[in-house]
């Protein structure tokens, strides 16, 4: 139940953000909207406000804003109000506005997740335990959250990342582990490492051992408003330059497409974050936003970055592209869209069944 309400919430805001750029910027230059959808047909909600008939559809993995002369297989009527008839400065406004707001989300996000749940402060002489993961090894060797690991193979330890590091290159081996707890009391036990597996960027996976907790935080350091936007606005931007470094990777061939997911992992991880808290999961948005973004502007018919296409070779030729050249572009691009979402389907599916 957590996954289903955490996964039509997320997808729900990204997709109103999105196509509410489209919608308000379109009203502004004086663009009849006919439509605005929140997820795809059959509706399960659906009224008329002025020109515009407002929807929620049962299927929630889209939306779209339907406006006025819009469609190049329409006939324009010429109106003030038609998309067509619009200048290509202010159609270039109205698509670009889409990703643009999705952009803006994931910065309000991020400033958002930074301020008002802080940063976790670690304890940096001991190994505090924090979560530990239910039926794994750590929890039937008896650890417990707030016990202080002291030793690993019967060398001290005092420093999580060093001991991370060294569980991991024991996969499936025996380790010993000394413990304090309630910090008095002394326990020492024999624990098999379990393994998991790490994505690499050509789509293989490392093995590494775990035995299943996290480090526990001592408190959260909140930072000033102006602290939080600069690193709000900081983080983003890494996070673009990562996307759109991944999706050159993705082009020539030095990532595997088996790192791309789709909606079951967006719903799955979308639960996994939820259950983490409310920073978790706002942070998990403020990704997909970013990723929805530079999506949405890829040079691909249908999405919003093939309609800029279109305008920039309408600005550099003097008039659009043919009617026919238009349609045959989005059949093409429809295509390439459905085949990307049964791929990265397949993916996910491969995922769940692997455990991954």
């Amino acid at each position: 139940m957590l996954t289903a309400i955490s996964f039509i919430f997320v997808l729900g805001v990204l997709i109103f953000i999105h196509e509410l750029g489209h919608f308000v910027v379109a009203k502004k230059v004086g663009i009849r909207v006919h439509k605005f959808s929140l997820g795809f047909p059959p509706n399960i909600f659906s009224k008329k406000v002025g020109d515009t008939t407002y929807c929620i559809g049962l299927i929630p993995l889209g939306g779209y804003v339907k406006m006025a002369g819009e469609d190049p297989s329409d006939e324009s009527s010429g109106a003030d109000y038609d998309f067509a008839s619009k200048t290509i400065g202010q159609r270039t406004l109205v698509i670009f506005a889409g990703p643009f707001m999705n952009y803006l989300l994931a910065i309000f996000l991020m400033i958002g997740v930074l301020y008002f749940a802080g940063r976790p402060v670690f304890d940096n002489e001991r190994i505090i335990v924090g979560m530990v993961q239910s039926d794994a090894p750590a929890d039937k060797a008896g650890l417990k959250e707030g016990d202080i690991i002291i030793a690993f193979n019967g060398q001290a330890v005092t420093n999580f990342d060093s001991l991370r590091m060294r569980i991991n290159s024991k996969v499936e081996e025996e380790i010993e582990i000394s413990w304090l707890s309630g910090g008095t009391d002394t326990s020492t036990a024999s624990i098999t490492t379990m393994q998991q597996l790490l994505p690499r960027a050509d789509g293989t996976f490392d093995t590494v051992g775990i035995i299943g907790f996290t480090q526990k935080a001592i408190g959260r350091e909140r930072p000033s408003l102006v602290t939080a936007t600069v690193e709000g606005f900081v983080v983003t931007h890494v996070i673009v330059r990562d996307t759109f470094k991944f999706i050159k990777q993705l082009v020539t061939g030095q990532a595997s497409t088996k790192m791309i997911g789709g909606p079951l992992f967006i719903a799955r991880q979308s639960g996994k974050e939820a259950s983490k808290g409310a920073a978790n999961l706002f942070f998990f948005m403020a990704l997909l936003s970013v990723n929805l973004a530079v999506l949405n502007i890829m040079p691909i018919p249908i999405l919003d970055g093939g309609h800029l296409v279109f305008l920039a070779i309408e600005k550099l030729k003097g008039s659009p592209l043919s009617i026919k050249v238009r349609g045959i572009a989005q059949q093409v691009g429809m295509v390439l869209l459905f085949t990307m979402i049964i791929f990265v389907t397949y993916n996910d599916i491969l995922r769940a069944f692997k455990g991954q």
